[in-house]
């Protein structure tokens, strides 16, 4: 006989829970303030409630002292944060947190060879139908592996994107290849999960949790090995698939605002950094050595 131990909740973290759910933070960011505020609590080896100024002014030099990065330091204390201004109303405390602003980096980009090589090297239909996706509709990860049927529509050639990042919808264009590799896929689609779900509700690429789509885990795991089987050296992830469909529409010439609506961004600036990844219109550019080298043209002699 097996008996089940449960850690107990304390009524302070309880308390940040319900202030979380109250505002409908994600459960992504609940995670991350949670064990920022663990972290928090186990620096000071007490409870958060009673820290003061010069505690969180420690913590912070502590983060960067031991090693952590710029984005990882300011995840952490954005969920101090939320603890210090909204559960404990220590308007004070919250006066001591400082961001660092983080490097920007130029993003990883494949050549149209590479993600044209990557995409013929899946293993199996259900990755190079994912991957295509990923390419074609400049989907973000966790939004492919969260498609379902009645998402896609076929007869306006668009793919609706419930609820993203931010809680948005948007609309991205429904390529006829995807739309022919959605079509097969469907017909190899495992079905031990359907019953009693409507179509339209059924996950495009279910999980194998009963009711659960595949995890972005599974779908890291499945890009990665096409990346090897591909011999593609640059270090690129998942993400960079839809930073290469920004960056090659934007190469083509394509409107940066059919592209930021496309990507869901809901500032110009976000978009406007594929500027910088472009290579092809940089390539472009005329260098003024080049002028120099050129001969240069004797001027018209005026007729009098």
């Amino acid at each position: 006989m097996t008996t089940k131990t449960t850690t107990a909740i304390t009524p302070l973290r309880q308390r940040m829970i319900e202030d979380m759910k109250a505002r409908k933070l994600g459960p992504h960011s609940q995670r991350n303030h949670i064990g920022s505020c663990k972290r928090f609590a186990a620096y000071l080896k007490r409870s958060p409630d009673t820290a003061t100024a010069d505690d969180v002014r420690r913590f912070q030099l502590h983060l960067i002292e031991s090693g952590a990065s710029i984005c990882n330091r300011n995840r952490i204390m954005t969920g101090v944060k939320f603890l210090l201004r909204v559960t404990l109303r220590r308007h004070d405390l919250v006066a001591e947190i400082y961001h660092l602003k983080e490097p920007q980096k130029i993003a990883v980009v494949m050549s149209p060879d590479e993600v044209k090589r990557l995409l013929a090297m899946a293993k199996c239909l259900q990755v190079r139908t994912m991957l295509s996706i990923a390419y074609g509709c400049g989907l973000r990860a966790g939004e492919v592996v969260k498609l379902k049927a009645g998402d896609i529509d076929s007869a306006q050639n668009i793919i609706r994107i419930v609820q993203a990042k931010g809680r948005k919808d948007r609309n991205v264009m429904l390529p006829p290849d995807v739309l022919n590799l959605l079509r097969q896929w469907w017909k190899e689609r495992p079905t031990r999960y359907d019953a009693g779900v409507d179509v339209q509700q059924r996950w495009l690429f279910p999980g194998r949790r009963p009711g659960k789509p595949l995890t972005t885990r599974q779908f890291n795991r499945g890009f990665h090995q096409t990346v090897d089987a591909a011999g593609i050296k640059k270090p690129v992830t998942l993400h960079s698939l839809r930073h290469s469909f920004a960056t090659h529409l934007l190469e083509r010439g394509t409107d940066i605002r059919y592209i930021q609506a496309l990507l869901g961004h809901a500032k110009l600036d976000t978009t406007a950094r594929y500027t910088i990844v472009a290579t092809g219109r940089i390539a472009a550019i005329e260098s003024p050595l080049d002028v120099l080298s050129r001969p240069r043209k004797k001027p018209r002699k005026s007729k009098t």
